[in-house]
């Protein structure tokens, strides 16, 4: 399902050059970050939530920034042997056994 998508985004970030040196698992996390620091940016913007647009031939807006974090998560995945289907399946059967907002936060 998502590990075989997983392995497509991976070797493409190999085959552009996004491997070519090693970087640590806090820069990693980091360039996750920056993308989801963009999405914001955009909504900060005044730019709507599924709104997509071009600037300059990138595709700009929150769906794409949220699609990049997803990207480069997936990229670290594969990185680091992740079976993501598992863990995805695994994590979501524990939040669906726990109660109505567990945990008490406000936010």
């Amino acid at each position: 399902m998502i590990n075989e998508f997983m392995r497509e985004v991976h070797e493409n970030a190999k085959n552009h050059g996004w491997h070519d040196e090693k970087r640590s698992f806090g820069e990693l996390i980091a360039l996750c970050h920056s993308e989801l620091s963009e999405a914001l940016e955009e909504y900060r913007n005044g730019r709507k939530e599924n709104e997509s647009y071009f600037e300059n031939g990138k595709l700009k807006g929150i769906p794409s920034e949220l699609a990049d974090t997803i990207i480069r998560i997936l990229d670290m995945c594969a990185l680091y042997n992740i079976d993501i289907d598992k863990i995805l399946i695994k994590k979501h059967k524990l939040n669906v056994a726990r109660p109505y907002k567990h945990g008490g936060k406000k936010i």
